[in-house]
């Protein structure tokens, strides 16, 4: 969605701040592509996507009066989106033993990655180990060091390394079936 013709996008923030409800619903709207693209990279389906996309809204709307207008929106939500994803699998993975089922996908032979479109690749990642997952999306697609990783995940900054480099070989080896 975009902004309505004369309000800018700190404008918007501004009249959410005041408590304005018709602004944070047109914040609301022309964001949520945005977080959904992010919470499906993290979420094993729609459903947990839309769940993480709607909590983090909830999120940042309670938080709105701290985020620093001097600093680009976008990646102010991004962080509440991904530390919303990542908490959300921290609670399930206290009531599960196992990991993920693995997903099924099926392709030929010939040009696979050149095939591939988005569902594929979400697929993909899906089929990989929850922290595997984890680990490559902030990686290689939010653009997170593994010191960052490290911290953010309660993990050591060689295990971060490690869950990387098994998340590739296991994309590997699914692109191949």
């Amino acid at each position: 969605m975009h902004l309505p013709a004369g309000i800018t996008e700190q404008e918007l923030i501004q009249r959410c701040r005041n408590g304005d409800l018709k602004h944070l619903e047109m914040l609301y709207k022309h964001f949520y592509g945005y977080a959904m693209g992010i919470a499906l990279r993290y979420s094993n389906n729609r459903d947990d996507a839309l769940e993480v996309a709607n909590d983090a809204f909830i999120k940042a709307f309670g938080a709105l009066q701290s985020y620093d207008t001097d600093k680009p929106f976008k990646a102010w939500l991004r962080r509440i989106v991904v530390n919303t994803a990542i908490d959300k699998q921290r609670r399930e993975q206290k009531h599960r033993s196992e990991d993920l089922e693995k997903a099924q996908y099926i392709a030929s032979p010939t040009n696979i990655i050149e095939q591939l479109n988005a569902n594929d690749i979400l697929r993909l990642l899906a089929g990989l180990p929850r922290i595997h997952r984890t680990v490559f999306n902030l990686y290689e697609i939010d653009g997170y060091s593994h010191d960052e990783i490290g911290v953010i995940l309660n993990i050591p900054t060689s295990s971060s390394r490690v869950y990387l480099t098994r998340a590739k070989e296991k994309l590997r080896e699914l692109v191949g079936k």
